[in-house]
């Protein structure tokens, strides 16, 4: 669990000149300075300001800028273009890329709520946000990311079904199911994030407003409210623990038994075949996964900006970019269905011409 954002230590002070002041309010009673005055009557932080990368030098945010809207660029148009093939070719009509076009859908989500904002800052010395831009921010975060997590459990009960029950793979895993499947995680994500969203901002904030990252994360967030953070971080990292690790049971005990089917195959290449169907989506759980638990479920002693922003980035646009590029390289149907559409959008290009 991140619990490691300075929760205890007091706040520090900020060169004025370099970031925007401190928005304040403060009802006029509470401004006698006679005497000590608790949490509850202090002021009120209205807005929050993402330190992100403003201590690097204007060169290295420019070369920062050009990265991240590069990769942004790029996760933005593959997984569009996963999106519009698996729900326009009529030969990808499986439950596969059924879940496969709705991963795509959420990583789209997911990534375009944090890393605009941080493209925006890059290029200005303004890296305020309002309190309920803040709030939003983290609730789309949450209920997507808590989406991800159960559809990837989802697609490897999925894969397991069509290795180790193929022959009632169809009746199994008809339309209805997966509809129901899938509207389950985004149902779920969403109820999910309003608890999490209420928990992180349900204490006064009258602490320094700097978060250390490049989006409002919530341990961080938690850190800077006036209450006793304990008891949020406890049950955001109670929520961590279920979201987390009971889809991970589901995707273990799928995997478990897909592979004492591959074992039990005689032929090489039927194994071969199986390994290369279940690597994809087991890579992406690989990275999502662990991204997620090093944010939510580690001890805040091993904790830190230089340490939390990597993590952050590989689940907040590293994830989402190598997803399509996973599956596009290592599925034969996707690279033979990007290639049918290339195919049709060149010579309309050519007739419009």
């Amino acid at each position: 669990m991140n619990v490691g954002h300075g929760v205890d230590q007091q706040p520090t002070a900020h060169k004025t000149s370099d970031l925007p002041q401190h928005r304040w309010t403060a009802p006029n009673q509470y401004q006698d300075k006679s005497h000590n005055v608790d949490a509850k009557n202090t002021s009120t932080v209205t807005e929050f300001i993402l330190v992100g990368f403003e201590k690097s030098s204007p060169s290295t945010q420019a070369f920062l800028f050009t990265i991240f809207l590069a990769l942004y660029s790029l996760a933005m148009a593959m997984n569009g273009l996963i999106i519009f093939i698996t729900w326009t070719d009529p030969r990808l009509n499986s439950p596969m890329y059924f879940f496969l076009g709705h991963l795509s859908l959420l990583d789209v989500c997911f990534i375009t709520t944090t890393i605009p904002q941080m493209l925006v800052h890059l290029l200005t010395r303004n890296h305020t946000v309002l309190f309920s831009s803040c709030l939003t921010q983290m609730y789309l975060v949450f209920g997507v990311g808590v989406a991800e997590c159960i559809l990837l459990a989802f697609m490897a009960y999925d894969r397991y079904v069509a290795i180790c029950h193929p022959l009632n793979y169809a009746q199994i895993m008809r339309r209805q199911v997966c509809v129901s499947l899938v509207s389950t995680s985004w149902i779920f994500g969403m109820i999910n994030g309003i608890l999490l969203d209420y928990m992180t901002f349900r204490g006064p904030f009258c602490r320094d407003n700097h978060i250390e990252n490049f989006f409002c994360e919530a341990p961080i967030v938690i850190a800077l409210s006036c209450g006793d953070p304990q008891f949020s971080l406890m049950v955001i990292f109670a929520d961590a623990v279920v979201v987390l690790l009971s889809p991970m049971v589901l995707i273990v005990t799928s995997y478990a038994r897909i592979l004492a089917s591959i074992l039990s195959k005689a032929s090489s290449s039927g194994r071969g075949k199986t390994f290369s169907t279940c690597a994809s989506h087991l890579t992406v759980v690989i990275f999502f996964y662990t991204s997620a638990m090093f944010s939510y479920m580690n001890p805040r002693s091993t904790h830190g900006p230089d340490k939390d922003k990597p993590f952050s980035l590989l689940y907040t646009i590293i994830t989402p970019m190598c997803n399509p590029i996973i599956y596009s390289f290592r599925n034969k149907e996707m690279k033979g269905a990007m290639g049918r559409v290339l195919k049709r959008t060149g010579p309309a290009q050519a007739e419009s011409v």
